[in-house]
């Protein structure tokens, strides 16, 4: 690694770190506020006479577990906190911008992989400014050029702005994703020559080597939709998973396909994985990551059996969108527009009329 290599390396580490540390600054004052309602009670006195170190962890995640939303306000940042970018394995970011569903703010995730042969983007944003933006901050930390995307997810929140890419990347796409973009593009309005069409296909994996790197782009089957890819590095174990995974955020069902939406994430978890990124909400810590997957999975069985219960008790779609009820769920974002989304796409399910 040449000097200018190891100034620019630490440089990028230093501008990743500030997100997360703004956050875990955040959890730490929770943290010491929520000490008062632990110290005294008995079993975290005793682990912090017994183990300090385990009672600093258990402080932190009751922490993170109490700012634990998509909601960027709710955990005390703002928007000139965004974009954030966090290393999460060596030359291995990830990329969190802010957008809007009616009222409520979330954020949009992409990933994008350094290396000594071009830079692998899985993920644009959801318009030609933030993805252009995007590229500038990745154009700030190497003079790499974007030579690969992956379109992990074909939905417009992770496609409309793709056309700020390089005309000459590669674009990789699973062939039911590549259906959607095509038939996208050829709808009244659309800039069809500025839109960026699939010059690759992966119907179920395909290694990538990448500047001494393996990449390996995933059908783990269908979920969020019909062609979700996942962007897997062995070596580094990390995940990408693109709209596969919301964390705290309501499963918007809009083109899923529930039941298989379980399986796959079932599949992911059987990877060997140490950070599991999703494609919105936070890229928080490894642990809470995997943790919430499995509240995530959860999540979506739950959506599956309240409208099941609604199905069999023969309560009609329109009824049953209004009266569904998701308990923790209730709370999470983006309920109120996606619940009854959800329930109609789960009847569809259960009427045998996905495609």
């Amino acid at each position: 690694m040449t000097p200018a290599h190891r100034r620019r390396r630490a440089r990028r580490t230093s501008r990743a770190a500030r997100g997360p540390v703004a956050a875990r600054g955040i959890a730490l004052l929770v943290a010491v506020a929520l000490a008062g309602c632990f110290s005294g009670s008995g079993a975290w006195d005793d682990t912090l006479r017994s183990d300090p170190d385990e009672a600093e962890g258990s402080l932190a995640l009751a922490a993170e577990r109490y700012v634990g939303t998509a909601d960027p306000f709710a955990r005390g940042l703002t928007h000139d906190d965004f974009p954030r970018v966090k290393e999460v394995a060596p030359d291995v970011y990830s990329y969190e911008q802010l957008r809007s569903a009616g009222e409520e703010w979330f954020t949009t995730v992409s990933l994008f992989v350094v290396t000594d042969e071009g830079v692998l983007v899985a993920d644009g944003q959801g318009n030609t400014e933030e993805t252009q933006r995007m590229l500038d901050v990745i154009a700030g930390m190497t003079d790499q050029p974007v030579t690969h995307v992956v379109i992990a997810s074909d939905h417009g929140d992770h496609t409309g702005g793709n056309d700020a890419f390089p005309a000459d990347a590669r674009f990789y796409a699973h062939p039911t994703s590549a259906e959607v973009l095509g038939a996208t593009r050829a709808l009244p309005g659309v800039d069809a020559p500025a839109m960026p069409m699939p010059t690759d296909l992966v119907d179920d994996r395909l290694a990538l080597e990448l500047g001494g790197r393996t990449i390996e782009l995933l059908f783990l089957g269908r979920a969020h939709t019909g062609g979700d890819l996942a962007v897997y590095l062995p070596d580094e174990r990390v995940l990408f998973m693109s709209e596969a995974y919301l964390h705290r955020i309501f499963p918007a069902m809009r083109t899923a396909y529930p039941s298989e939406w379980v399986a796959m994430i079932e599949r992911a978890q059987a990877l060997d994985v140490a950070t599991y990124v999703p494609g919105h909400g936070f890229v928080d810590s490894p642990e809470i990551l995997e943790r919430e997957l499995e509240r995530f999975r959860r999540a979506v069985i739950t959506v599956i059996d309240e409208a099941t219960r609604l199905h069999e008790a023969g309560v009609p779609l329109e009824q049953a969108m209004q009266e569904a009820h998701f308990g923790e769920l209730e709370t999470w974002s983006l309920r109120s527009s996606q619940g009854p989304r959800a329930v109609q796409q789960v009847y569809a399910e259960l009427n045998g009329e996905l495609r």
